[in-house]
């Protein structure tokens, strides 16, 4: 096949994320569920909205926050997301294009808004999100650009997309395209709430469609329906290729057959907002592959990313990652 012209392409949901820090009070009056995220119809949207403390707003969505991690490390990246002809969906353009990740599908004129993800941050640096998916969730096969995808050295997607038929079968196409490539595909677990909706679908694409799967312990566990993470982890050696499995301030774990290699935590000072860790981690892991690092270098890079995104507000890394790629891979 001819060279890959980028390191990765995302496939996810095209949302603008709000932040704000709020007291455990917020989260209780409003009857939200903490550290979930919940769909949400546009009119609980616009009521959270409102009594929501003002923060930070950007362009967001797991999958597009991995590829502004990818781009940060001085990678290649590119994604594919669908936004609406409004203000949002420009502003969620202009974001990625301006830190150097190529975004070039049309806004979708119509009913239905551009994605929004209100975010609540509490004291204890946990996120609460509250989304209302908007146009992003009728991504359909005909917004993926089969040629982007098969110029990447990894596909990635994300497990919050798979919540309606047509992006359903998006992420299938995507998949499909990249391994008639011979690209490298993978798919994060997103959410502990995710898995136990679509378990058995999951199961399904890791036979024949996935070589690569990012989660935490808990998210791994509700996959195979065990609360022994060892247990969760060897069924998950026996399905894919590798995995990257995250245990909090335990570091990693990087998963490849019978091989097990820990990888530790980045020192950090103080957690201010989790929001983004998985995703930063996932930037740094498909980065340094696309380099060709060992997985557990590659891990290294995701572990220094993760920890420097929780260490402010946000989801987008203030660090300069591509020194940090330079010093780790040389």
């Amino acid at each position: 096949m001819p060279p890959a012209t980028l390191d990765v392409v995302g496939v996810g949901n095209a949302i603008v994320d709000v932040l704000a820090e709020v007291g455990d009070d917020f989260i209780y009056e409003h009857d939200l569920v903490r550290g979930a995220m919940t769909l949400i119809d546009r009119a609980r949207a616009v009521e959270l909205y409102a009594a929501m403390p003002s923060g930070l707003e950007e362009s967001g969505g797991s999958a597009a926050n991995t590829m502004v991690g990818v781009a940060s490390f001085g990678g290649r990246a590119a994604y594919i997301g669908r936004v609406a002809d409004d203000f949002l969906g420009e502003v969620f353009r202009r974001d990625l294009r301006q830190v150097g990740v190529a975004f070039d599908v049309p806004g979708v004129v119509g009913d239905e808004p551009t994605a929004r993800c209100l975010i609540q941050v509490t004291p204890d640096a946990q996120r609460t999100m509250n989304t209302h998916l908007g146009t992003s969730s009728h991504l359909s096969s005909s917004d993926v650009d089969a040629d982007l995808v098969a110029s990447a050295s990894h596909l990635y997607c994300e497990g919050y997309l798979w919540d309606t038929d047509e992006a359903k079968e998006a992420i299938r196409y995507a998949m499909d395209v990249a391994h008639s490539a011979g690209r490298t595909v993978s798919l994060t677990l997103s959410d502990g709430f995710c898995v136990e909706r679509h378990r058995d679908e999951w199961r399904e694409l890791l036979a024949d469609r996935v070589d690569v799967v990012f989660g935490n312990a808990g998210e791994v566990c509700a996959l195979f329906g065990v609360a022994d993470v060892d247990l969760a982890i060897q069924a998950l050696a026996s399905e894919v290729e590798l995995a990257f499995v995250t245990l909090g301030p335990r570091g990693s774990l990087v998963v490849s057959g019978s091989d097990r290699i820990p990888v530790a935590a980045d020192e950090l000072h103080a957690v201010v907002d989790t929001t983004g860790a998985g995703d930063l981690y996932a930037a740094g892991v498909l980065f340094g592959l696309s380099r060709g690092a060992a997985p557990d270098h590659a891990a290294r890079l995701g572990s220094i990313a993760a920890a420097e995104v929780i260490s402010h507000l946000g989801a987008r890394p203030r660090m300069d990652l591509v020194a940090v790629a330079k010093s780790i891979l040389g």
